[in-house]
């Protein structure tokens, strides 16, 4: 089966293609070896959300909720089984992309439980038995960038264990976030670990932006604030692709990751995230074709990869040089009335709400379904 030209070219512009769902019936259909083969698809994301609908389709899970209702397991245990059987598997459908790009792509996150968002201890300790528990090297831990999660980043890289930072919102957090990679590399490299194994991405969120930012816009509901409508989002990801540059890529600042780099560390790549566009009147491939850049990822839903894969137009780099035109956008909204302090600091509390929402559904969920399974 031959890439699709779309797909291909984005991934030769230097974004890895990633899916962001991930299900039992999708790796036992083949689905997800034949997106590999067909889509450029190079890596996995999930969050409960998208393990409760999962859960909630089809049959795949049936034998093994019985087996498990049988052990007396609950809802929390069932869960860790399920979905660290289901990452497990999926770490070795993606071997062969994660040895053919050194470690950096074939990988498949899995989140620590999104109610431990403010607890730095015990998000600690679920991502080093998460870790254990999957037992696979292609494996990212997923951990909110709220305040809290931010030392456990640096403890959790300290232990030699590679990271996918998520909720990111705002450029200020997104520069926290790289000073706790750093700093966890440093504590990796004082215990001895190889820093050449430890790899991180730092997930961005990009439509949210938008939908929260034009919602505000349209309450302002002058020429000045509507015009800027379906902008905020893109902007807000180049900004940080900028930092990203000054950081890892040769910026004013780039020296300090040079000296973890030539100890054989790796530099941490910006994912764009929330990728689906949620206003109809906008293109629905403009998250994926304006966020064009060396060194990136862009975790899809299939709906999305699949109008990518139809229609987009690769037109390669969109990221580097755009920082100037990005702030200008900053600015005028910040003209009009948007207060940007407060669309971040939202955003990141009603992310962690939604996959905290979504935690307590997929509990529920299970609940009901190992009740169901003990009767059969």
């Amino acid at each position: 089966m031959a890439q699709n030209a779309n797909t291909a070219a984005l991934s030769a512009a230097g974004v890895s293609v990633w899916l962001d769902d991930l299900s039992r019936d999708r790796i036992q259909s083949g689905n997800l070896a034949e997106l590999i083969e067909t889509r450029s698809v190079v890596g996995v994301t999930t969050n409960p959300t998208i393990f409760q609908g999962a859960l909630s389709k089809g049959h795949a899970y049936d034998g093994q909720l019985k087996e498990l209702a049988a052990q007396g397991a609950d809802a929390d245990a069932a869960i860790r089984t399920i979905t660290t059987d289901d990452v497990r598997s999926a770490c070795d459908v993606f071997a062969g992309a994660f040895e053919a790009s050194n470690g950096v792509d074939g990988r498949v996150s899995i989140e620590v439980d999104p109610r431990l968002a403010f607890d730095a201890d015990k998000t600690v300790a679920q991502a080093i038995d998460l870790w254990k528990t999957v037992d696979r090297p292609n494996l990212f831990i997923k951990i909110p960038a709220t305040e809290a999660g931010l030392p456990a980043i640096t403890r959790v890289i300290a232990e030699g264990i590679s990271v996918n930072v998520t909720l990111i919102f705002s450029v200020k957090r997104y520069r926290a976030v790289m000073g706790a990679y750093l700093d966890g590399l440093r504590g990796a490299k004082t215990a001895g670990h190889d820093l050449g194994k430890i790899h991180s991405v730092a997930s961005f969120f990009v439509s949210r932006v938008d939908t929260e930012i034009d919602k505000r816009l349209e309450a302002i509901g002058s020429d000045e604030a509507l015009a800027l409508r379906g902008l905020a989002g893109i902007a807000n990801a180049r900004l940080a692709y900028a930092e990203y540059q000054d950081v890892f890529d040769g910026g004013a600042h780039t020296s300090t990751y040079n000296h973890l780099a030539a100890a054989g560390a790796n530099r941490q790549r910006p994912l764009w995230a929330s990728t689906g566009v949620k206003n109809p009147e906008y293109s629905d491939v403009m998250y994926v074709t304006e966020l064009v850049g060396p060194n990136t990822v862009n975790t899809l839903p299939e709906k999305t990869l699949e109008a990518v894969a139809d229609h987009a137009e690769i037109r390669g780099d969109t990221l580097s040089g755009t920082g100037t035109a990005s702030q200008e956008v900053f600015d005028k909204l910040a003209a009009v009335g948007i207060d940007l302090d407060d669309v971040f600091e939202v955003l990141e509390r009603e992310g962690v709400d939604k996959f905290e929402k979504s935690w307590a559904e997929l509990l529920s969920a299970t609940t009901e379904e190992l009740s169901a399974a003990g009767k059969n």
